[in-house]
């Protein structure tokens, strides 16, 4: 018997695709706004000096390397729970939130997805349209019913009054899944007003929200960027909120991140993490320890924790400058109005508005590398060569656009 002869080949994952064309990409301009890392001036992703610093004192004081437990890291989820939620958060100090260590926020969507499927049945979950697209496989693979609500649309505009006509219409007691800042993939953030509106919603259509936070920092600072989340948790009893490590930490290899929960009580809070540290159990057993370890030393160190600051503040400010730049390096060509939002969106992505067509010439011709939709990774951008961007672009807007053969495009 051929036991594999029924297995076949699935289309490789397209972002990955592009990292591997770009690696064999030998034009010596080429220019790599795919992948969503950030970079330095240099180009390279690099390891905050805190980080180092924090590893170099684990190097020194670690004694073991024994498993750290279903939930993780003790110190770690209790100091990550105060960063997202704040340390005067009255879940936290009623004792009814906690966090639960996983294997990056990807781990996070993915044990918050298990959950839902098991301990909430029936449940659907809702997202927005457009969203990280992995946000659609982890879900259906879970097995939950995947459906969606307005965002942004084929004008590249943020639609507000759509997605809360679509969330009014989200049957009662489903998951609605929102982006607390730098929404990927567009980078179109809601307005602290909107946010207001968006939870008078939730509460009159009694939903379940689940906020992905993976990008706490980048937005506008750690605590503005915290604003929803903790608006979320002291107006609902019942939260469930992802969060992530590798953007702000620059922990990306080391899967680092938590699900937090907030429940009504201390009691309701344990059950649930009884199920959350069973179903972990089945996923991953334990959570790798390396990369809870530096963000719990960093955060529990006012030196280290204030350098780290300051790093994630430059980080910050360099991906908006580079928004500006490249904005002021269309103007000469007539397209900085058409472009104007890539000043406006936060975070490290931008749905420019190219079209495939477009998208695929810069690869072609300028190599030029994003991802098919027009999402573009803003700190993949090379300051120095604002010109050399912006003219492939005004060349590829300025084309007639072409009918492409079916699956040409990533």
């Amino acid at each position: 018997m051929n036991h594999f002869a029924s297995v076949t080949r699935v289309p490789g994952d397209p972002i990955l695709s592009l990292m591997e064309a770009y690696r064999a990409d030998s034009h010596p301009g080429k220019l790599d706004l795919g992948v969503g890392v950030y970079k330095d001036a240099q180009g390279l992703t690099p390891i905050p000096k805190a980080v180092k610093l924090a590893e170099q004192s684990l190097l020194e004081t670690e004694t073991s390397k024994g498993y750290i437990g279903g939930h993780g890291d003790p110190l770690f989820t209790q100091l990550l729970a105060k960063l997202v939620l704040g340390t005067d958060n009255q879940a936290l100090t009623e004792l009814r939130a906690g966090a639960t260590q996983t294997p990056g926020g990807t781990g996070a969507l993915r044990l918050a997805a298990d959950f839902i499927r098991h301990q909430l049945p029936g449940r659907g979950i809702w997202l927005s349209d457009p969203t990280w697209p992995i946000h659609e496989s982890i879900f259906a693979e879970a097995g939950l019913r995947v459906s969606h609500y307005p965002y942004v649309g084929p004008d590249n505009c943020l639609n507000v009054e759509a997605m809360l006509a679509a969330l009014n219409q989200i049957p009662q007691g489903d998951v609605v899944l929102l982006h607390a800042c730098c929404h990927n993939p567009t980078g179109f953030d809601l307005s602290q007003a909107d946010w207001l509106r968006v939870l008078e919603v939730v509460k009159a259509r009694e939903l379940l929200p689940l906020i992905d936070f993976a990008y706490q920092g980048f937005g506008d600072g750690l605590e503005q960027d915290a604003w929803a989340v903790r608006l979320f948790a002291d107006a609902l009893p019942e939260l469930l909120i992802t969060s992530s490590c590798s953007k702000n930490f620059g922990l990306y290899r080391e899967r680092t991140g938590a699900l937090l929960v907030c429940a009504a009580n201390t009691e309701k809070l344990i059950d649930i993490r009884s199920q959350l540290a069973f179903m972990a159990r089945n996923l991953w057993s334990t959570p790798p320890a390396h990369g809870a370890a530096v963000v719990a030393t960093i955060l529990a160190n006012d030196d280290l924790k204030a350098l780290w600051v300051d790093e994630l503040n430059h980080m910050r400010q360099r991906v908006a400058s580079l928004r500006e730049g490249l904005v002021a390096a269309l103007e000469p060509h007539g397209l900085a109005e058409r472009f104007a939002h890539i000043s406006q969106q936060r975070g490290m992505f931008s749905y420019t508005g190219l079209s495939p067509t477009q998208v695929k010439r810069l690869r072609e011709d300028f190599s030029i590398y994003m991802v098919g939709s027009g999402r573009a990774n803003v700190a993949g951008i090379d300051a120095l060569r604002f010109e050399q961007l912006a003219q492939a672009i005004a060349i590829v807007c300025a084309a007639p656009e072409t009918i492409m053969e079916s699956g040409s495009m990533d």
